[in-house]
Protein backbone atom coordinates (compact mmCIF):
# COMPACT_ATOMS: atom_id res chain seq x y z
CA UNK A 1 0.00 0.00 0.00
CA UNK A 2 2.51 2.57 -1.20
CA UNK A 3 1.05 5.93 -2.29
CA UNK A 4 4.43 6.82 -3.84
CA UNK A 5 4.24 3.95 -6.33
CA UNK A 6 4.98 5.14 -9.88
CA UNK A 7 3.90 2.11 -11.94
CA UNK A 8 0.19 1.44 -12.50
CA UNK A 9 -1.54 -1.41 -10.70
CA UNK A 10 -3.26 -3.94 -12.93
CA UNK A 11 -6.95 -4.07 -12.02
CA UNK A 12 -8.61 -7.15 -13.50
CA UNK A 13 -12.37 -7.48 -13.30
CA UNK A 14 -13.84 -10.90 -13.94
CA UNK A 15 -16.79 -10.86 -16.35
CA UNK A 16 -19.26 -13.63 -17.13
CA UNK A 17 -22.74 -14.25 -18.47
CA UNK A 18 -25.59 -12.94 -16.31
CA UNK A 19 -23.39 -10.81 -14.08
CA UNK A 20 -24.98 -7.77 -12.48
CA UNK A 21 -24.24 -4.79 -14.73
CA UNK A 22 -23.46 -2.20 -12.05
CA UNK A 23 -21.35 -4.73 -10.14
CA UNK A 24 -19.16 -4.78 -13.22
CA UNK A 25 -19.36 -1.14 -14.28
CA UNK A 26 -19.08 0.69 -10.94
CA UNK A 27 -15.58 -0.31 -9.77
CA UNK A 28 -13.86 0.20 -13.16
CA UNK A 29 -15.37 3.69 -13.31
CA UNK A 30 -13.82 4.52 -9.94
CA UNK A 31 -10.38 3.16 -10.80
CA UNK A 32 -10.38 4.69 -14.27
CA UNK A 33 -11.26 8.13 -12.89
CA UNK A 34 -8.61 7.75 -10.20
CA UNK A 35 -6.10 7.22 -12.99
CA UNK A 36 -7.33 10.20 -14.97
CA UNK A 37 -7.28 12.45 -11.91
CA UNK A 38 -3.75 11.49 -10.80
CA UNK A 39 -0.38 11.56 -12.48
CA UNK A 40 1.39 9.28 -13.16
CA UNK A 41 -1.25 6.73 -14.07
CA UNK A 42 -2.29 4.67 -11.07
CA UNK A 43 -4.41 1.84 -12.45
CA UNK A 44 -4.61 -0.20 -15.64
CA UNK A 45 -8.14 -1.63 -15.80
CA UNK A 46 -9.11 -4.57 -17.99
CA UNK A 47 -11.78 -7.27 -18.24
CA UNK A 48 -11.06 -10.98 -17.88
CA UNK A 49 -13.47 -13.68 -19.04
CA UNK A 50 -13.39 -17.44 -18.79
CA UNK A 51 -12.39 -17.10 -22.46
CA UNK A 52 -12.26 -14.10 -24.78
CA UNK A 53 -15.78 -14.78 -26.05
CA UNK A 54 -18.31 -11.96 -25.49
CA UNK A 55 -20.56 -12.24 -22.45
CA UNK A 56 -24.07 -10.95 -21.78
CA UNK A 57 -24.55 -9.08 -18.52
CA UNK A 58 -27.94 -8.54 -16.92
CA UNK A 59 -30.28 -6.91 -19.43
CA UNK A 60 -28.35 -8.55 -22.30
CA UNK A 61 -25.61 -5.91 -22.28
CA UNK A 62 -22.89 -7.35 -24.49
CA UNK A 63 -19.29 -7.04 -23.26
CA UNK A 64 -16.14 -8.50 -24.81
CA UNK A 65 -13.33 -9.33 -22.37
CA UNK A 66 -9.82 -8.11 -23.14
CA UNK A 67 -8.34 -11.41 -21.92
CA UNK A 68 -9.27 -14.89 -20.86
CA UNK A 69 -8.08 -16.39 -17.59
CA UNK A 70 -5.42 -18.36 -19.48
CA UNK A 71 -3.73 -15.31 -21.00
CA UNK A 72 -4.52 -12.59 -18.48
CA UNK A 73 -1.77 -10.17 -17.38
CA UNK A 74 -0.99 -10.72 -13.72
CA UNK A 75 -3.46 -8.63 -11.69
CA UNK A 76 -2.49 -6.55 -8.70
CA UNK A 77 -6.18 -6.13 -7.84
CA UNK A 78 -8.79 -8.74 -8.80
CA UNK A 79 -12.50 -7.85 -8.71
CA UNK A 80 -15.20 -10.52 -8.71
CA UNK A 81 -18.71 -9.10 -9.35
CA UNK A 82 -21.97 -10.87 -8.61
CA UNK A 83 -25.24 -11.61 -10.28
CA UNK A 84 -27.25 -14.65 -11.31
CA UNK A 85 -24.27 -16.00 -13.25
CA UNK A 86 -22.35 -16.73 -10.06
CA UNK A 87 -24.46 -19.88 -9.73
CA UNK A 88 -22.53 -21.33 -12.66
CA UNK A 89 -19.19 -19.87 -11.60
CA UNK A 90 -19.37 -21.68 -8.26
CA UNK A 91 -19.39 -24.98 -10.17
CA UNK A 92 -16.37 -24.15 -12.37
CA UNK A 93 -13.42 -25.85 -10.68
CA UNK A 94 -10.92 -24.40 -13.13
CA UNK A 95 -12.05 -20.86 -12.37
CA UNK A 96 -12.08 -21.46 -8.62
CA UNK A 97 -8.49 -22.72 -8.78
CA UNK A 98 -7.52 -19.66 -10.83
CA UNK A 99 -9.10 -17.31 -8.30
CA UNK A 100 -7.36 -19.10 -5.43
CA UNK A 101 -4.02 -18.86 -7.22
CA UNK A 102 -4.52 -15.15 -7.87
CA UNK A 103 -5.53 -14.54 -4.26
CA UNK A 104 -2.22 -15.99 -3.12
CA UNK A 105 -0.22 -13.43 -5.07
CA UNK A 106 -2.26 -10.26 -5.70
CA UNK A 107 -2.33 -7.15 -3.55
CA UNK A 108 -6.12 -7.18 -3.17
CA UNK A 109 -9.15 -9.31 -4.04
CA UNK A 110 -12.47 -7.47 -4.06
CA UNK A 111 -15.93 -8.97 -4.40
CA UNK A 112 -19.15 -7.14 -5.15
CA UNK A 113 -22.61 -8.45 -4.28
CA UNK A 114 -22.83 -12.24 -4.67
CA UNK A 115 -19.28 -12.33 -5.97
CA UNK A 116 -18.49 -13.13 -2.33
CA UNK A 117 -20.21 -16.50 -2.81
CA UNK A 118 -17.60 -17.35 -5.42
CA UNK A 119 -14.82 -16.36 -3.02
CA UNK A 120 -16.47 -18.49 -0.34
CA UNK A 121 -16.67 -21.48 -2.69
CA UNK A 122 -12.96 -21.01 -3.42
CA UNK A 123 -12.28 -21.22 0.32
CA UNK A 124 -11.09 -17.63 0.65
CA UNK A 125 -13.56 -16.49 3.31
CA UNK A 126 -13.15 -19.30 5.84
CA UNK A 127 -12.81 -17.88 9.35
CA UNK A 128 -13.23 -14.32 8.09
CA UNK A 129 -15.87 -11.59 8.25
CA UNK A 130 -17.61 -10.89 4.96
CA UNK A 131 -20.73 -9.42 3.42
CA UNK A 132 -22.81 -9.89 0.28
CA UNK A 133 -26.14 -8.88 -1.23
CA UNK A 134 -28.83 -8.87 1.45
CA UNK A 135 -30.72 -11.65 -0.33
CA UNK A 136 -27.68 -13.94 -0.10
CA UNK A 137 -26.73 -13.69 3.58
CA UNK A 138 -28.10 -17.18 4.21
CA UNK A 139 -26.38 -18.67 1.16
CA UNK A 140 -23.04 -17.23 2.24
CA UNK A 141 -23.45 -18.75 5.70
CA UNK A 142 -24.19 -22.17 4.19
CA UNK A 143 -21.31 -22.04 1.70
CA UNK A 144 -18.80 -20.96 4.34
CA UNK A 145 -20.04 -21.89 7.84
CA UNK A 146 -17.00 -20.41 9.59
CA UNK A 147 -17.51 -17.01 7.94
CA UNK A 148 -19.06 -14.26 10.08
CA UNK A 149 -21.72 -12.75 7.82
CA UNK A 150 -21.84 -8.97 8.30
CA UNK A 151 -25.33 -7.68 7.58
CA UNK A 152 -25.11 -3.97 8.39
CA UNK A 153 -22.06 -2.65 6.49
CA UNK A 154 -21.62 -1.54 2.89
CA UNK A 155 -18.25 -3.28 2.71
CA UNK A 156 -15.98 -5.33 4.94
CA UNK A 157 -12.22 -5.71 5.13
CA UNK A 158 -12.33 -9.48 5.39
CA UNK A 159 -8.53 -9.61 5.70
CA UNK A 160 -5.58 -7.45 4.76
CA UNK A 161 -5.94 -8.70 1.16
CA UNK A 162 -9.61 -9.61 0.75
CA UNK A 163 -12.50 -7.12 0.83
CA UNK A 164 -16.18 -7.84 0.24
CA UNK A 165 -18.94 -5.40 -0.69
CA UNK A 166 -22.69 -5.64 -0.27
CA UNK A 167 -25.19 -5.48 -3.08
CA UNK A 168 -24.62 -3.85 -6.45
CA UNK A 169 -23.92 -0.13 -5.79
CA UNK A 170 -21.82 -1.02 -2.72
CA UNK A 171 -19.02 -1.93 -5.12
CA UNK A 172 -18.58 1.78 -5.79
CA UNK A 173 -18.21 2.48 -2.08
CA UNK A 174 -15.63 -0.27 -1.69
CA UNK A 175 -13.67 0.92 -4.72
CA UNK A 176 -13.60 4.47 -3.36
CA UNK A 177 -12.34 3.09 -0.06
CA UNK A 178 -9.54 1.27 -1.88
CA UNK A 179 -8.60 4.42 -3.82
CA UNK A 180 -8.35 6.31 -0.54
CA UNK A 181 -6.38 3.50 1.07
CA UNK A 182 -3.88 3.36 -1.79
CA UNK A 183 -3.72 7.00 -2.92
CA UNK A 184 -5.12 9.11 -0.08
CA UNK A 185 -8.14 11.26 0.69
CA UNK A 186 -7.51 13.84 -2.05
CA UNK A 187 -7.54 11.16 -4.73
CA UNK A 188 -10.83 9.80 -3.45
CA UNK A 189 -12.34 13.28 -3.27
CA UNK A 190 -11.33 13.99 -6.87
CA UNK A 191 -13.07 10.82 -8.04
CA UNK A 192 -16.21 11.59 -6.03
CA UNK A 193 -16.34 15.10 -7.48
CA UNK A 194 -16.04 13.85 -11.05
CA UNK A 195 -18.70 11.17 -10.46
CA UNK A 196 -20.93 13.56 -8.51
CA UNK A 197 -21.10 10.70 -6.03
CA UNK A 198 -22.53 11.45 -2.63
CA UNK A 199 -23.53 14.96 -3.72
CA UNK A 200 -26.83 14.63 -1.86
CA UNK A 201 -24.94 14.82 1.43
CA UNK A 202 -23.68 18.29 0.53
CA UNK A 203 -25.45 19.76 -2.52
CA UNK A 204 -23.70 23.11 -2.12
CA UNK A 205 -20.46 21.33 -2.96
CA UNK A 206 -21.58 21.20 -6.59
CA UNK A 207 -23.17 24.62 -6.66
CA UNK A 208 -26.75 25.67 -6.10
CA UNK A 209 -29.38 27.94 -7.55
CA UNK A 210 -32.27 29.96 -6.16
CA UNK A 211 -34.27 29.19 -9.30
CA UNK A 212 -36.52 26.17 -9.49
Amino acid sequence: MNPERTTPRNVAILIFDDMETLDFAGPPEVFTLATEQNQPSQFHVYEVGLTTAPVHARGRLLITPSHGIDDCPDPDILIVPGGYGTRQLKQNEGLLKWISAQAARVELVLSVCTGSLVLAKAGLLAGKRATTHHSAFGRLAVLSPTTTVVRDQRYVESSDRIMTAGGISAGIDLSLFVVEKLLGEKARAAVEDEMEYGWFFNPKKLGSSDHG
